[in-house]
Formats: structure tokens, sequence, C-alpha cells
């Protein structure tokens, strides 16, 4: 496996300053579905990944693909709409490439999203869950020789998610009577969704919510020292199988959407306050 050079990280980083405004201390990954949030974005300016040197492009469906910089309320920030996945046959640098390029910007706080199966049998469609925590089931990112321009050989992964962000968004939640769920996101590789018995295994051994992403991009935020809070919205119930049920990706992005703008609020309003 051929190794990502951190020229390759500094030549992306560059492009995408000489192109950016201000300089964005927050920036947010935009998971299935949730790409409509970058519409709340004021003054984007917007940049195509096939644009900037070494990036991948995302063939998921409902990621657009696309970095956009500009106001969330009064703060500048920079937003990926859409992210890449070991699915869709990446390696796992090239999947962590952009958290890397965004730490080289001066990046200090990544906000996580994604939409993800409920495992845990009070959990419904539309549901918005803090990730408290996370179970890794695929490659670690972080395989390989260390890149010690990023940071250490054995990074602490006990505090992956930011406490202080969390209580923010509880508090901003509460404010604004927005119930939350609060749980442990399991990643898996994908692309195939789980089978009954894989939901009731995760559910078994602490998992409330499954997916096919956000923990390698967290682990490699946490390897270079930024602050990370994430969010899963609950697109489908992994609890209970009638005989007619069926996982259906186009489902999936409907219900991601339905929850897009109470998500955007929550994220608008953390963003005033790191």
């Amino acid at each position: 496996m051929e190794m990502i050079k951190t020229e390759q990280y500094r030549e992306a980083a560059a492009y995408l300053a000489s192109r950016i405004e201000g300089n964005p201390e927050t920036a947010i990954i935009l998971g299935s579905g949730l790409g409509s949030f970058a519409d709340q974005i004021i003054d984007p300016i917007v940049i195509p990944y096939v644009e900037i040197p070494h990036f991948m492009k995302s063939t998921a469906t409902g990621h657009k693909g696309n970095f956009i910089c500009g106001k969330l309320g009064d703060k500048q920030v920079l937003a990926m709409q859409g992210r890449f996945h070991y699915y869709e046959g990446y390696t796992m640098q090239q999947v962590t490439f952009p958290v890397r390029v965004m730490k080289l910007l001066g990046i200090k706080n990544l906000l996580v999203s994604n939409a993800a199966g409920g495992i845990n049998n009070t959990f419904k469609v539309g549901d918005l869950m803090i990730i408290r925590d996370h179970i890794n089931m695929m490659p670690n990112p972080l395989i390989g020789p260390n890149n010690e321009d990023f940071g250490t050989r054995f990074p602490d992964m006990t505090r992956a998610y930011d406490r202080e962000f969390i209580r923010y968004v509880e508090e901003i939640a509460a404010s604004r009577s927005i119930p939350l769920k609060k749980g442990v996101y399991v990643g898996l590789t994908g692309p195939s969704f789980e089978t009954p018995s894989e939901y009731a295994f995760y559910g078994k051994v602490g998992g409330d919510a499954i997916g096919m992403s956000t923990v390698p991009e967290v682990i490699v935020a946490r390897h270079a020292g930024l602050r990370v809070f994430g969010m899963s919205v609950i697109t489908n119930e992994g609890y209970h199988f009638a005989d007619d049920f069926v996982n259906d990706g186009a489902d999936v992005i409907v219900a991601a959407n339905k929850a897009a703008s109470v998500m955007t609020q929550l994220f608008r309003e953390l963003v005033k306050k790191i």
C-alpha cells in the first residue's frame, strides 16, 4: 500500500488556503442526505473536490462532493458536502485525507454527522443521537508508519468525543425543547446493510446505532489533536423485522433530509459557542 506523503497533504491545503476566506477554526463533515445543511452557509465559496490536488471523488449516494467555506451564524466555517468511505474502494488513508488537510488549514474543531441505523430499541426513524463513544470494526486508519507531522504513534481515545461540546449541545437542545438521544456508534465497512443477527449482536455488545463512516475520520482527527463532536440521524430501525422489511438506501436519504434542519440548528448554535 502506497502511503500518502506529507507533501500531498500540504499541496491540497495550500490550494484550499488560496481559495477560502478568513481563518475558519471549525469544520463540518456532512453525511448521507445531510448535504442540504450547506444551504445554511452564508456567502459560500464552493470548491469541488475534483479541483483539489490529490483529493478523492465522492461516489456515495447523497454525497455531493464539495468543500464549502462561508459563515454559519457569525463564524467562518469549512464544510465537506460529502465524505469518502472505505467501501468505495479507497484506502483508509484516502478516506481520512481531508481531516489532515483541514488540520494544516488551522482547523481546531471537527463536527461530524452521519446517517445510521438504530439498534437501540428506544430509537425511532428521525431521532438525532449525540455520539458519546464508538466501537471501531473497520481497519484503523493509523496502521502503517506513524506520520509524526500530525501526532503520536499511540493516540489516546478515552475521550474521542469532546465532553464539553456534548454538554453544550445538550443545553442548546434543552433550551429549544429538541429531543436528543445519546449513544455509541458502531462503524462497519459496509456496503451491505447488516443482517438482523448482526444488528442484534452489535446491540448486545453496547452499540446504539450502526453505520459505515465517521469512525476513521474521528480517529485521525484525535491523532491530530482536533476536538470532535459527532451526531447521527437515525434513518432506519434495526431491531424489529417484519416479513416484508428491507433496508433501502433511498429511504435512508429521505429520513436524513427530514432531520437535517434540526441538526443544522444545533450545529449553528454549537459553532457560536466554540
